[in-house]
């Protein structure tokens, strides 16, 4: 799967591809597919502290100044997806960026492995995010948003981010990016059209395996 979460990264034309491990298997695989990798620590928390290492030591100059986490159980994304979490970073007071889908299911807002972005407009299909949250929220009537969990990060932003400790309402929602906003942090949400499939069972791994074979005869 990593592969195809990496071909999908180079699609998008954004910038150059690196995988971030700290697995000699997923290392071996990914160079035999042509792909970079950065060896990272094994002892690391979360993947915004895996790809701090891996920049740092990809860029100890300081030259690339946003770093795109894509992490590799969304082998479905779309390239187009890719570039959109770019573009909110186009405004200066914009931290870290993110995407997010409109639900029309109605059981995905009740089900509290649907993280939803609660945030306010900023533009047309973007959002300022206020929270993240498990729960069905905001209340009343008005669209909800399914929150996709791939970040745009200023590269001083992801430095301050990786030094903050962790904050109440993260440790309470197990939501990573609540710290950052807890914080002070701006985070803006591009809204795209579509969920891509997130591998978190071996009932998703072959659902994944059955589109991407699809996407291959089409």
């Amino acid at each position: 799967m990593i592969l195809h979460v990496l071909d999908r990264a180079q699609e998008a034309g954004i910038g150059e591809a690196v995988v971030a491990t700290d697995d000699d298997a997923i290392r071996k695989a990914v160079e035999a597919g042509g792909g970079r990798v950065r060896m990272t620590r094994a002892d690391h928390q979360t993947g915004s502290d895996r790809i701090f290492e891996a920049l740092n030591t990809a860029d100890p100059a300081g030259r690339i100044s946003i770093v795109v986490n894509l992490q590799g159980d969304l082998p479905t994304i779309e390239p187009e997806s890719i570039r959109r979490v770019v573009e909110p970073l186009s405004d200066p007071l914009v931290d870290i960026a993110t995407l997010a889908v409109e639900i029309k299911d109605e059981e995905e807002k009740r089900n509290p492995n649907v993280v939803k972005v609660v945030g306010t407009p900023v533009g047309e299909n973007r959002l300022r995010a206020l929270y993240f949250t498990r729960a069905t929220a905001p209340a009343n009537d008005g669209p909800l948003y399914h929150h996709i969990g791939i970040y745009a990060y200023r590269r001083a932003a992801l430095e301050r981010f990786v030094k903050l400790p962790q904050a109440p309402l993260e440790k309470r929602e197990k939501l990573e990016q609540l710290r950052a906003l807890e914080a002070g942090m701006r985070i803006d949400v591009a809204i795209v059209d579509a969920v891509p499939l997130g591998v978190d069972t071996p009932a998703d791994l072959e659902k994944a395996r059955a589109l991407l074979a699809g996407k291959k005869r089409s």
